[in-house]
């Protein structure tokens, strides 16, 4: 099958790109860790002339070759690339949010071998605290345009990772969306923490150990929220009740736990009703597989997981923007 579009997920820490074909069907893929606060280092010749810039270096190596064989090939880009820390700032698009709106907002920067790179804006929530996003609007469209829509109608999309996202949406729109920093407060808490002092980490999933932290999290012990009991970490540690293996899922199921029995509390706030959403998570298989243990603790009993998201939404905001012509688009993997 013949390319026709290039699409990129570039984020703080990894750059992904796609080769894909009509309807979005992926013909390769490469990963980089060649994200915008960890980009390669020059000066290195690029077609003969040197070239100091880490973006067009990256660029260059993750589908140079790609270009050279179709010059053609149009680029969209989505994530942090188009932070103010990125190649070229693309500002926020307001909620409601849909592959429309995005796709007509995209801004452009040439590359140094002339290729026009399309780069997606991220969303903003204005409120009394706003929210944004900037990578997941397109993971959300992606999925959400394949969905039928009595799929979509009563329906929240998580996408759990360092800032871990759930999204609402109505008639094919980002409505509104919420942000828990579970993930990286994890890794401050183990990597700069006196509770990281008594882990040892690498020793494989135990299931035991972090249902035992979501159920601390949805006990009374839990009420008062995380900060009354993370340090319950370290002290079964000194116990003996938990061993320095168990000690980080353990963490990770408390710190989920809280997240998610928040969510449980707003989400029936908000529909003025005791029974929760369906759940769509998309994301990292392992990360998900334990956000799906903890959400059927924590009351919600359909969750389902995605997948090829981020690169069905670049196709469809590419086809949005007029970059390629639309084509049908298989319907998304999904298990149960």
């Amino acid at each position: 099958m013949q390319a026709q579009l290039i699409a990129l997920d570039w984020g703080t820490t990894s750059l992904r790109a796609y080769k894909l074909a009509a309807g979005g069907q992926v013909l390769n893929q490469r990963a980089l860790s060649s994200g915008i606060m960890q980009l390669p280092k020059g000066p290195r010749l690029i077609h003969g002339e040197a070239c100091s810039d880490g973006f067009e270096l990256a660029f260059h190596d993750v589908c140079g070759d790609w270009l050279d064989a179709q010059p053609e090939l149009p680029v969209i880009a989505c994530g942090m690339v188009g932070s103010a820390q990125g190649w070229r700032e693309a500002a926020y698009r307001e909620t409601p949010a849909n592959v429309a709106s995005l796709g007509n907002a995209l801004e452009t920067v040439r590359s140094r071998r002339g290729t026009e790179v399309h780069i997606v804006p991220g969303v903003i929530q204005r409120s009394t605290l706003p929210n944004v996003m900037r990578g997941e609007e397109t993971q959300v469209l992606g999925v959400l345009h394949s969905l039928p829509d009595e799929a979509a109608g009563d329906l929240l999309i998580g996408l759990p990772g360092s800032h871990s996202k759930w999204v609402q949406v109505a008639e094919g729109c980002i409505e509104r969306f919420d942000t828990f920093m579970t993930g990286e407060v994890f890794a401050v808490l183990s990597e700069h923490s006196i509770l990281g002092r008594t882990q040892q980490r690498g020793q494989g999933f135990d299931a035991a150990a972090f249902d035992r932290g979501v159920q601390v999290a949805l006990s009374v012990d839990g009420d008062s929220g995380p900060l009354s009991t993370i340090f319950s970490a370290r002290c079964l540690g000194l116990t003996g009740e938990l061993n320095a293996a168990a000690q980080p899922d353990y963490l990770s199921g408390l710190l989920i736990g809280h997240e998610l029995a928040a969510l449980a509390t707003v989400q029936r706030r908000r529909r003025k009703a005791m029974a929760l959403p369906a759940v769509l998570l998309i994301g990292n298989a392992g990360l998900c597989a334990r956000y799906q243990r903890a959400l059927h603790a924590c009351g919600f009993a359909q969750v389902t997981l995605a997948e090829q998201a981020t690169e069905r939404g670049l196709w469809q905001l590419a086809v949005a923007a007029g970059l390629v012509r639309p084509a049908a688009i298989p319907s998304p993997s999904m298990e149960l």
